[in-house]
Parts: structure tokens; C-alpha cells; sequence
């Protein structure tokens, strides 16, 4: 008897530290929870982590990209608008939920963590089943549906705002901010390598529109209908279109010769961009405003109405509460971004405002605080 006990103690103290990631869908859960996996990694280069995602998502091409094996979870998320679509759905996950209480069996976690998406759900519920600890890390400013719901079984939730306690028991909570790409900081003495690799000039005021990979339509509508009173400006446009609206851009401004305009569908070196920005249009998403706030950056938020619980409104909104931000709706934008962002460049009183307060809001070693968190709750 006393030899087995002494076995057991000894493979547990030669055993590796093992770490689950889940969730995914989307960059904003994505590279976060990569973030977080090299702090890890870092942190005890000896754990073995592996991810769990939702099949033929994102997170199946861009984790194993990072250097991480990724098993895929066939569930997706319900359709509030055409409820018979989801009898499939309910099987699905009633199969995900199989299939994460398997993994979870043989894998045999120290701590399982959720960072948002459809996959967090059924692995998080079997981990808390088993007795294994679960952080949770929120990124919005309105919590999603999935995290509300895993919430009671974590033992720790790490947020990047404050206020969560309207979702989340406070006791668990901690403020850690979101992770962010630590190699953005480069940018801050990159000015002069930035103007000629865009080729702009350093006594003119510099406007950054952000699109998103794929773009954003209302965003991309006004600064097209009033490119020409950015022409008549001093204003310097970087005009990050998104891939799925590019070419008609390009057609429509097939004759703009001002090197002033650049137009693009994706920016390569954001570092250099972001080194040059006065002022940045953005959609409200939470990486994006972490990114901004690390860097100090002065912006003009545009929410997106078609996410879940209309988050990148509230995302804005405590911003704009803070003097950190200035927003304008989505229906208002062809009306209204362009002059108001015009307005503010020739305002650099009211930009050096926004820029100091945005960067009180920052919290530049998220991804280390929730490591520590996740090796706490391991015990090693």
C-alpha cells in the first residue's frame, strides 16, 4: 500500500504540467488565446498544451500556425433567426459535449481555459465536471453568452474591464486587460522608417482607417464619399479597405492620383502604420482597443451592429465614458465619420486628450497575468 502511494507521489511530481485552450471562431478569441499559450510556454516551457476549437473555424488553420496541436469540436452556434436549423446544431453539441468529455479523460488537464466561441462550452462544462480547475478570459465589456454561462463552474475569470461584476460573482474576478501583440511597441520609434515605407509626408496629419481583414461596409461607404473633401485637406489617408471590398474601391477611384491617398485591402507592417496614425477609424472590437490603448492611440470607434449583444457598442461606450474614445453609430457614419475626424485632426488639444486617456486603460502584460493565474490554479 505504502509503495503504490509512494509510486503515485512520484508520477505526479515527474509528470508534465498539461493546459487546455478552448474557444476560438474568430481573431478576437484566437490570438489571444495564442498570446496566452506563449506566456506558458515561457513560463514553464515544459507543459504540453493543447487547443480545442470548432471545426473548419479559423482557429483550425492559425494555432497550428503558432506551433500548437488543435482538436476540432463539430459544434457551432444556434440561429436565432430560423430555430428549425437547429435540431442539427443540438446534435452537434450533444456530439461536441461526448467528445470534450473524452479529451478531457485522456488528455487529463492541471487547468482547462476559455476564451470565448462555440468550443469553450462543451470543454469547459466537462473539465468543471471532472473537477478541474477553469479560468475563463472575457474580453468584451459585455460578457458573451458562453462565458455567463461557465461562469458558475470557473474558478477564476480574468476581464479586461471594469464593471464585470454585473456578470460575473465577484469574488472570481480579476482584471488582467486582453493580450496583445507585444511587437506593436516597436512602432512608438519607427516614424521615419514608417514615412518612407508609405511614402507620406512628416508635416501632415496622418488619418488611419481600419477595415478589418474581410472590411467594414459603413466605414468604407464614408471615407468614399467624402474622399474629396480629404483631398482638399492637409490630411494623409491610410485606407485599410478589408479583401472583400477592395476591388470595387479600386474601380471607383481608378482615376485618384494623390499620393497622399493610399488605399489597401491588408497593411503588412501595422507597426509602421500605427507609428504614423494621428488619429485611427476603427470598428470596436475588443483587440483593437486593447492594441490602441497600449500604443496611446488617438481614435474614432465605429461599432459593428452585427455581433452578438450589440458588445462593441458597450466596448466604445466605456471608453467614450473615460474621455479615452470618441464614437459614432454605424447609421450615422456616412453623415458624419469623415468631418468629425477631419474636425478632430485639426484639434491637437482635444487628440493629445484622447491619446493620454486611452493609455491609462492599458494593461500591457495581460497574456503573463493570466499565466500566472492558470499556474496558480495548477498548483505547481
Amino acid at each position: 500500500m505504502n509503495s503504490r502511494k509512494k509510486s503515485k507521489q512520484q508520477n505526479n511530481e515527474t509528470r508534465k504540467p498539461r493546459f487546455i485552450i478552448s474557444g476560438g471562431g474568430t481573431g478576437g478569441h484566437i490570438f489571444p488565446a495564442i498570446s496566452i499559450a506563449n506566456a506558458l510556454r515561457q513560463k514553464c516551457p515544459e507543459a504540453d498544451i493543447l487547443f480545442v476549437g470548432a471545426e473548419n473555424r479559423m482557429e483550425m488553420e492559425k494555432v497550428p500556425a503558432a506551433g500548437y496541436p488543435i482538436i476540432g469540436l463539430p459544434v457551432r452556434g444556434f440561429d436565432r433567426q430560423h430555430l428549425l436549423s437547429n435540431v442539427k446544431t443540438l446534435f452537434q453539441l450533444l456530439r461536441s459535449m461526448c467528445k470534450a468529455h473524452k479529451l478531457i479523460r485522456e488528455f487529463k488537464p492541471d487547468v482547462a481555459v476559455g476564451v470565448g466561441g462555440y468550443a469553450s462550452g462543451p470543454l469547459l462544462r466537462a473539465a468543471a465536471a471532472k473537477k478541474i480547475p477553469c479560468l475563463i478570459q472575457e474580453q468584451n465589456s459585455y460578457a458573451g453568452i458562453t462565458n455567463k454561462l461557465l461562469a458558475a463552474g470557473a474558478a477564476r475569470i480574468c476581464v479586461a474591464y471594469e464593471g464585470m461584476e454585473r456578470f460575473f460573482p465577484k469574488e472570481k474576478i480579476l482584471l488582467t486587460g486582453n493580450p496583445v501583440r507585444q511587437d506593436l511597441l516597436r512602432s512608438l520609434n519607427q516614424k521615419e522608417a514608417a514615412l518612407k515605407h508609405f511614402g507620406l509626408k512628416p508635416d501632415r496629419p496622418v488619418l488611419l482607417v481600419l477595415g478589418g481583414s474581410l472590411g467594414a461596409r459603413s466605414i468604407n461607404r464614408a471615407v468614399q464619399q467624402q474622399l474629396e473633401s480629404i483631398e482638399k485637406s492637409r490630411v494623409q489617408l491610410i485606407w485599410q479597405t478589408g479583401k472583400y471590398y477592395y476591388e470595387d474601391i479600386m474601380a471607383a477611384n481608378a482615376e485618384l492620383n494623390n499620393k497622399a491617398i493610399l488605399i489597401t485591402d491588408f497593411i503588412s507592417r501595422m507597426d509602421y502604420a500605427y507609428a504614423l496614425a494621428d488619429l485611427v477609424v476603427s470598428r470596436a472590437g475588443a483587440g483593437s482597443i486593447s492594441e490602441f490603448a497600449l500604443l496611446g492611440k488617438a481614435v474614432l470607434l465605429v461599432p459593428s451592429p452585427n455581433v452578438a449583444e450589440d458588445h462593441q457598442t458597450q466596448n466604445a461606450l466605456a471608453l467614450v465614458r473615460k474621455g479615452a474614445a470618441v464614437m459614432i453609430s454605424d447609421e450615422e457614419a456616412c453623415e458624419k465619420l469623415i468631418p468629425e475626424a477631419l474636425a478632430l485632426l485639426e484639434q491637437p488639444g482635444r487628440l493629445q486628450e484622447l491619446r493620454s486617456a486611452i493609455k491609462k486603460m492599458a494593461l500591457p502584460h495581460a497574456a503573463e497575468h493570466i499565466a500566472d493565474e492558470i499556474i496558480k490554479l495548477a498548483k505547481i
